[in-house]
């Protein structure tokens, strides 16, 4: 007989917690109790009372000096309020996602909105889960429970939805698909990734099994959720010891499977895998060896396998049993532009899913990216409820989106989120490997939706502190045009955007910034001004050396006779342009050494004239000019 543990027994996150805070609290020699039991197991329990750290169930309980320890389930609101007019100093240990849903039914849910419960009435989690909702709150169940609560309760200005940690996140799922539709419906996703985990590996490890052995303590919640996953698929029994244990429920079992809940500490987890390992215990034959060899493969069964040959299309593995296992190249991985032998090698161990057996032919079919979905939709759940970032493979464009491979789990990404702006194109990301943030996950289907879009907000928003904490006036950058308008253009400088004025693109008047840059062109920029407080930043383009005054000042003197076009007329004379950017006046008594009716008379617009710099005021950007030039000065 093989025993099969599951690697998330025992203890979970919000347990091991309220435990190292207790015996922290021990450990500093003061006298600790704990408002009702610490955690669902009454050998743990006992072990605490033997140092004294004891139940009690109420604050009146407290002995005077003592800390109360608030244990992971957490508390009512008003027990905080009680404390601090008893004088009671308490030590919270209430695990972070259940001070989450906290936080959205009382301090988030400002409109004292109704609040639905999915979870056990009397379970000590929901009741702390009551005492913190503002407004009306109702416990369901079961989803004929959340119908009628739809059916009967005034919810048409919308509700609040959230289930307790340990609730089965499947079933909670159907329950968030039925509400998310409805008009004002704000349900949020508060069952603890660890939980379902759990509850999954359970589930499989009980599809592998003949008999499951579940070690909780009888009035947990979770524990008592495991016994019902195991027993749909296997014989299951739940014991609280190893002294429970009876050689009569192994009778005729090849694999027993081994769970525990979420408060069975791992000493009573080897208690029980020792005495399994006594009763159990058999000498070894040749016989026994040959009929495991040959034992049956099942469809959906999860195997370890060894690689024994990489061909074209195909991953030859060992299972260790008298099959020949084939990987087919589409199941390896869902990027089809890989190669097998870049993905393994002879010699290394997977885990697989079984697709199809053949008993006659001696061949199993098997899945690998089918046993990495399996565990990559927890770290799905995961990503979407701690906001961590995920890579995924974009595999096809389908309507209004991406359809992207993440873990082996297909993510939809909606089009409003596949890019920094609304309204840009996203077909370039088809058949590209993309980084993204997961919004929701419908475990039941194995399915959920991310944005691309967070993941380039967040990187651009770090790029924008870093430019606002090193950005000061003269500062150069090497920007990009990202907007025109009639009034100037938006210039980024590294995730930040400055706007050069239309007055700073040109030294010459223009009618509008596309006369000079276009969208997409590389700039090099310079700060002119900051308003840290609107986050408003005033960039220069033109360069002083490019300044026509300032070649004028270079280049010419008065005195300097030169032939240039005549660009207008106007009553008293006419403007000839010396350079782009700065035109000089010839006063019509400087048109000529007669007397002139008009300018018109002497020249038109186009006409090339020579003419003589007699004065610059350059303060006022004015040029005078004169067509009186003396043959000598020709």
């Amino acid at each position: 007989m093989r025993i099969e543990r599951a690697a998330t027994a025992g203890f979970c996150f919000g347990v091991a917690r309220a435990m190292e805070i207790t015996l922290a609290e021990l450990g500093k020699g003061r006298r600790v109790v704990t408002l009702g039991p610490l955690i669902h197991n009454p050998q743990v329990v006992a072990e605490l009372e033997s140092r004294s750290v004891r139940a009690v169930q109420s604050l009146q309980e407290v002995p005077p000096g003592a800390v109360a320890v608030i244990r992971s389930h957490g508390v009512p609101k008003q027990v905080y309020q009680q404390a601090a007019e008893l004088g009671v100093k308490l030590v919270d240990a209430t695990c972070p996602f259940v001070k989450k849903i906290h936080r959205i039914v009382g301090e988030e849910n400002t409109s004292a909105l109704p609040v639905l419960i999915a979870g056990d009435r009397d379970h000590p989690e929901v009741q702390g889960i009551l005492g913190h909702c503002a407004g009306k709150a109702y416990v369901f169940n079961t989803k004929a429970d959340l119908v009628d609560f739809l059916q009967k309760k005034s919810l048409e200005d919308g509700f609040i939805m959230v289930a307790q940690t340990t609730f089965n996140l499947v079933q909670y799922s159907e329950y968030w698909e039925l509400v998310s539709r409805l008009p004002g419906a704000q349900p949020h996703r508060t069952v603890c990734s660890a939980t379902f985990q759990r509850q999954q590996e359970a589930a499989e490890l009980a599809e592998r099994c003949d008999v499951c052995i579940v070690i909780g303590g009888a009035g947990s919640s979770n524990t008592k959720k495991l016994f019902d996953i195991c027993a749909k698929s296997a014989r299951t029994f739940q014991v609280e010891t190893a002294r429970e244990l009876r050689v009569d429920m192994f009778k005729g079992a090849e694999v027993v499977g081994v769970t525990a809940g979420a408060s069975t500490p791992a000493t009573l987890i080897e208690e029980v895998l020792n005495r399994m390992s006594e009763i159990t215990k058999e000498e070894f034959s040749f016989e026994e060896a040959l009929e495991n060899s040959m034992r049956q493969v099942r469809r959906g069964q999860r195997v370890s396998g060894v690689v024994t040959e990489v061909r074209g299309n195909e991953v030859v593995v060992d299972i260790g049993t008298k099959h020949t296992g084939f990987v087919p190249a589409d199941e390896m991985s869902d990027d089809s532009s890989v190669k097998l032998e870049d993905l393994v090698k002879k010699g290394d161990e997977l885990t697989l899913v079984v697709i199809s057996v053949n008993d006659q032919d001696g061949i199993v079919t098997l899945s690998k990216k089918r046993a990495d979905a399996q565990e990559g939709l927890n770290e799905v759940i995961a990503a979407a409820e701690d906001g961590s970032i995920l890579e995924g493979y974009v595999s096809e464009l389908v309507n209004k989106g991406l359809l992207a491979k993440v873990k082996g789990v297909n993510v939809f990404i909606p089009a409003s989120h596949a890019t920094l702006r609304r309204g840009e194109p996203y077909d370039q990301l088809l058949h590209t490997h993309v980084r993204m943030k997961i919004l929701e996950v419908n475990p039941g289907r194995r399915r959920a939706v991310g944005s691309i879009r967070a993941v380039l907000q967040e990187e651009q928003a770090e790029k924008r502190k870093a430019v606002w904490d090193t950005i000061e006036v003269g500062k150069v950058y090497e920007g990009v045009v990202k907007s025109l308008t009639s009034y100037g253009a938006f210039v980024d400088i590294g995730g930040v955007d400055g706007m050069v004025h239309i007055s700073e693109l040109s030294w010459q008047r223009i009618r509008h910034p596309q006369d000079v840059v276009s969208v997409g062109d590389k700039l090099t920029v310079f700060v002119k001004d900051l308003d840290r407080e609107n986050n408003r930043i005033s960039l220069g383009y033109r360069k002083e050396e490019d300044n026509p005054w300032t070649i004028l000042k270079e280049k010419y003197s008065v005195g300097d006779v030169f032939t240039a076009p005549v660009v207008s007329l106007t009553k008293f004379g006419a403007f000839v342009r010396i350079l782009p950017g700065v035109d000089g006046l010839v006063h019509i008594s400087e048109m000529s050494n007669e007397r002139v009716e008009q300018p018109s008379d002497v020249v038109k617009v186009g006409d090339e004239v020579k003419v003589k710099l007699i004065g610059v005021d350059f303060d006022r950007q004015r040029v005078s000019l004169s067509m009186k030039v003396d043959e000598a000065e020709d």
